[in-house]
């Protein structure tokens, strides 16, 4: 009596992977023999040098002017929308969001596998990077901006749940004071106290903290002139004041 060898066919559902035809990675190809800690390094400075690019002093050479001569001196969107008007300001804002979500999303796929940090902390502490490049950035003689927009990009992606809280805070002391810095200032404050109040993960609460903190440090100077009153105000923007004041 012979017998005879059954052989299971493939599942379709299931199909196997063939070697000559591997399956695509959807993170970013990175150098296999690069050590992880030359990886984590690498996309650290890719995004200081993504986030040196500022998108007002880009807008101005393409316009013939670096805002940096006009104004408060600053190269940060508010000082774009005063000297150079709404459209040149929105540009400049637009721009840097965008670099600071385009950080934290690449750093999200780019992370390596190896590491003892997972991508999550790669991302935060690339988003900081990215700051860091925006407030002194190498391409432009290291004076920058202040560093709100490219975090407002960068949470857009790490923590977007968050943002309508940060706007609502945003608007509602631009609204009553007039002050754009002290408005930034209270938003980035917001990102702290909402990380600590939701137990945020040691990752997310220290770069909220190290935000607000920066934050705080480029706005020094608004916060020492609303001391003297000498800080700039929108009036336009004062919509509390004006209505408190109707008869």
């Amino acid at each position: 009596m012979s017998s005879k060898k059954s052989y299971a066919l493939p599942d379709s559902r299931f199909p196997i992977p063939d070697s000559r035809f591997p399956i695509p990675d959807s993170r970013f190809p990175i150098p296999d023999s690069m050590p992880s800690s030359a990886q984590s390094l690498l996309i650290l400075l890719a995004a200081y040098l993504i986030g040196s690019v500022s998108g007002s002093l880009l807008i101005g050479r393409l316009h013939g002017v670096d805002i940096r001569t006009q104004g408060s001196g600053n190269a940060g969107g508010s000082n774009a929308f005063r000297t150079q008007g709404f459209a040149f300001g929105a540009g400049a804002a637009l721009f840097d969001i965008a670099k600071g979500a385009l950080v934290a999303w690449v750093a999200l796929r780019c992370a390596p596998t190896e590491s003892r940090f997972d991508a999550t902390v790669h991302a935060y502490a690339a988003a900081f990077a990215a700051m860091i490049g925006h407030v002194w950035p190498l391409w432009h003689g290291f004076r920058g901006g202040k560093g709100a927009a490219t975090l407002a990009g960068s949470v857009l992606v790490l923590w977007p749940w968050v943002t309508p809280a940060l706007v609502v805070v945003w608007i509602a002391t631009m609204v009553s004071s007039g002050y754009v810095g002290l408005a930034t200032v209270a938003a980035g404050i917001a990102l702290a106290v909402i990380a600590w109040f939701t137990g945020a993960e040691p990752a997310r609460l220290v770069f909220a903290n190290a935000a607000a903190m920066l934050l705080l440090f480029t706005h020094r100077g608004n916060l020492a002139r609303l001391q003297t009153g000498g800080e700039s105000r929108f009036e336009r923007a004062r919509l509390l004041h004006r209505l408190w004041r109707r008869p």
